[in-house]
């Protein structure tokens, strides 16, 4: 099978057509997506309407930041002078590994396996956490529209095992079903926007969310961390990469628009809530409605049948961005696979779809796991799914935007050492100036983040689990470092091939037709 790229940063084999190493099964399908189906999957992730709904009233309420309407507005310049130099990279480098690719090239492949395994832990708990608000939604209607108490781990377990059988179906189908829900989706909160200013509460059009003394006290750094987690899925363009017809050209041209698009959207969406509540009552109310804050405001302005439709909206919405972070964290682990990093099975691909088969599996497995770790440990009442949306929720949507952001740093880092050793640090110095601010700001969030976990988890400061949590990244990172050094002194062959994906397999099979 040959790859179809045209890029021309690719090797010479792979631009000659020479089928990928060992067989079809050690490539990703080229050529199956184009800027709007790669946008539609980067965009998935997002959820527009899970962030609304979900992340914005838990930040509020749990972490008490009026202004989070500005914290958008502050993620989105650190996110996108982080991107200057991520999107110049994704020109040279294409793997579905992504960040730990990036990594591999600039700091080396040890480096390369220690961001690999962050990236698999990270990715892997936004995933899950997702089916903690994801049961509480399904609860809730069931027990509103059906009179029929469920309990919320069954409908999170179902969804894992449909996620799961989803994988391994084709990505560009999955694109244009859940792009259609997606427009649906923003068409739908927009309107709220709409509504909410137009009508706003007690203290009018205020712009008191904006102001930066909203910005001051504890969880101040959980705050930043889930918000940074509602940008995620920008990033993941480059994991995409090997299945475009032009990543060089598609990869940052997504990547842009995808962080506009979500800073004016969730910008504007944030501040709409807190104008429909009034800026001194929003975050009492969101303790007062949890996850259903939106719906509680909707059902005010636009009616029962607007919130209705809403929260069906809600679960799709959810449900697409469960896929998406599947069908990511499965092409990490084809990736590592492919290379040496997890057992040969990860690194081929589904014969009849293409799809990474074992990393999908591997995932579901993961999920119903912890989903059901969480089930036989919720102390909250019978039939209340407040306590997965608490912690299920929040603890792996903080942890997995904790490992992000770490891997966002250490690929800041990754970008400048790649172009100077390169020799282009003068033609690039612009972009590498903006990396090196990225990085800053990065190191900002990272440290208040972990320093405001208590406050995450509610538990009081001398809590194992403030420490803990932020420690499984920490773990990830190390196990992966040792894991590198150890391929580094005993396995150099695999060790030299991490981060170059189908590059290493293509060259490598380019020397043996030549003998």
């Amino acid at each position: 099978m040959t790859t179809g790229s045209s890029s021309t940063s690719r090797p010479t084999a792979e631009r000659d057509g020479i089928s990928t190493f060992k067989g079809q099964d050690r490539a990703l399908r080229a050529d199956r997506l184009g800027t709007w189906g790669l946008l539609l999957s980067v965009l998935a992730a997002t959820a527009p309407l899970m962030v609304v709904a979900g992340v914005m009233p838990t930040t509020f309420g749990v972490m008490g930041i009026v202004g989070q309407p500005l914290l958008f507005v502050i993620l989105a310049a650190v996110l996108a002078l982080f991107s200057v130099g991520y999107a110049e990279m994704s020109r040279h480098v294409h793997n579905a590994g992504a960040f730990y690719a990036y990594i591999s090239r600039g700091l080396g492949g040890t480096a390369g396996a220690g961001a690999a395994l962050v990236a698999l832990v990270a990715y892997s708990a936004l995933q899950v956490g997702i089916y903690g608000i994801f049961g509480f939604e399904v609860s809730g209607l069931s027990a509103t529209y059906l009179d029929t108490e469920l309990a919320w781990w069954i409908p999170a377990l179902l969804a894992a095992l449909a996620v799961g059988a989803l994988g391994w179906l084709k990505i560009d189908l999955n694109a244009r079903v859940l792009g259609v829900l997606l427009l649906i989706e923003v068409v739908l909160v927009v309107i709220f926007d709409v509504a909410a200013l137009s009508d706003p509460g007690p203290e009018g059009l205020s712009l008191h969310a904006f102001n930066p003394d909203t910005l001051t006290g504890a969880g101040i750094g959980t705050a930043l961390c889930f918000c940074v987690a509602a940008f995620l899925g920008f990033e993941q363009a480059p994991v995409y990469a090997e299945e475009t017809s032009r990543p060089d050209v598609l990869v940052p041209r997504v990547m842009f628009l995808a962080i506009g698009g979500i800073a004016v959207f969730y910008t504007i969406s944030c501040w709409a809530l807190t104008v429909a509540t009034g800026p001194a009552a929003i975050v009492g109310t969101a303790q007062d409605q949890s996850a259903g804050l939106l719906f509680f405001l909707t059902g005010d302005l636009l009616g029962e049948t607007f919130t209705d439709v809403l929260h069906i909206l809600f679960v799709t919405g959810m449900f697409a961005a469960m896929l998406s972070f599947h069908n990511v964290v499965a092409r990490y682990a084809f990736a590592m696979g492919r290379e040496g990093l997890l057992p040969a099975a990860f690194g081929r691909t589904s014969s009849a779809s293409g799809a990474p088969g074992t990393g999908s599996l591997l995932q579901t497995v993961i999920s119903v796991v912890v989903i059901a770790a969480f089930a036989v440990t919720d102390d909250g009442p019978v039939g209340d799914p407040t306590a997965p949306v608490l912690r299920l929720f929040t603890w792996m949507g903080n942890l997995g935007a904790l490992g992000v952001a770490v891997l966002m740093a250490i690929a800041s880092v990754s970008v400048i050492v790649f172009f100077v050793r390169r020799g282009a640090a003068g033609a690039q110095l612009w972009r590498l100036a903006a990396s090196g601010l990225a990085l800053v700001g990065l190191l900002f969030i990272i440290g208040y983040t972990v320093r405001d976990f208590d406050v995450l988890i509610g538990a009081g400061g001398d809590s194992v689990l403030n420490w803990l949590l932020p420690a499984v990244i920490g773990a990830a990172l190390v196990t992966g470092l040792a894991q590198g050094a150890l391929l580094r002194s005993r396995r150099p062959e695999v060790h030299a091939r991490i981060g170059l994906g189908n590059e290493a397999f293509q060259l490598e099979k380019a020397a043996e037709t030549a003998d």
